[in-house]
């Protein structure tokens, strides 16, 4: 048995917002693969909860007029991995999530719950920064559009109020149109595994496919919250796809970018090292995506 005060199923986006503003004890739960978990652990024990997960305008992935890629909070980790819009224009985020735990996990937990609570090792996180996502949030004082790199406040912490329900994401045209990408998971096994260490690589090649154009780094396990390596980026852009010196200090200045800690699965010394070596991996895998001849 769960330790839960109330359930109560919302009809609509809307209806969910009035019910947490009623009862300040409420929390969102959607899949249900981590509020349980919460809950049965007694970390959130004695919570109403107020699920959001048959809420139809919250699922799905649709392509807007504007070029842009809309894709509802509420849509689970499958349906994302096979959706015909996903594998045309992002298969990179179809692949990272469909590394999240095993196929009734991914038949429930949805992308808004991976993102919204806030672990530095979601699966779907570190390609979603890489993607330069929006988030559309909405709750009493109505809609707000979020960067995803101003939505991360600390370990488990978010910019999402208690009484506000995340809409969709926002994938911009100009942050997939001609972008390849790879996501590298490293775990100590090959399924049912929380990320030791994420790495998301997106390139952008010349016509030619011989130069590096540009380039996003973004890393999971690798600091408190998901992050991006900016300065790693620039020291890659404009580089030949095969300038193995720029590919080295791009891997090496990643490592000025970040703050992993030691933790029962990994020490801080053993990340640092897996942060290096698959910033180069997910790079030559990218790039090989994008058609580049890459000699790695």
């Amino acid at each position: 048995m769960f330790d839960i005060q109330s359930f109560y199923e919302a009809s609509s986006v809307e209806d969910a917002i009035d019910a947490l503003v009623r009862n300040p004890n409420a929390e969102i739960i959607s899949g249900g693969t981590d509020v349980l978990i919460r809950v049965r652990e007694g970390k959130d024990a004695g919570k109403s909860l107020v699920s959001i997960h048959n809420i139809k305008e919250l699922k799905g992935v649709s392509l807007l007029e504007n070029g842009d890629i809309q894709i509802g909070a509420g849509t689970a980790f499958s349906h994302i991995t096979n959706d015909p819009i996903i594998q045309r224009y992002i298969p990179m985020l179809g692949e990272a999530v469909d590394t999240v735990g095993g196929p009734q996990i991914r038949n429930m937990g949805t992308i808004g719950g991976n993102i919204c609570n806030g672990a530095t090792s979601a699966d779907s996180a570190s390609t979603m920064w890489t993607l330069e996502a929006d988030l559309v949030l909405e709750g009493p004082e109505g809609r707000r559009t979020v960067p995803i790199d101003k939505f991360y406040t600390g370990p488990g912490q978010t910019v999402r109020e208690r009484t506000e329900v995340c809409r969709c994401f926002l994938i911009h045209k100009e942050s997939y149109e001609g972008w390849y990408g790879q996501y590298i998971k490293y775990g100590k096994r090959r399924a049912m595994e929380i990320a030791t260490l994420g790495c998301a690589v997106r390139v952008k090649l010349s016509e030619d496919k011989k130069t590096i154009e540009d380039v996003r780094l973004g890393y999971g396990v690798a600091g408190p919250t998901p992050l991006r390596c900016k300065k790693a980026e620039e020291v890659l852009k404009g580089s030949s796809i095969n300038d193995r010196d720029a590919i080295i200090q791009f891997a090496k200045t990643a490592l000025t970018e970040v703050n992993p800690r030691s933790s029962w699965r990994a020490s801080r010394e053993f990340r640092l090292q897996l942060i290096e070596e698959l910033a180069k991996r997910g790079l030559v895998a990218a790039v090989k995506k994008a058609g580049g001849e890459i000699c790695a």
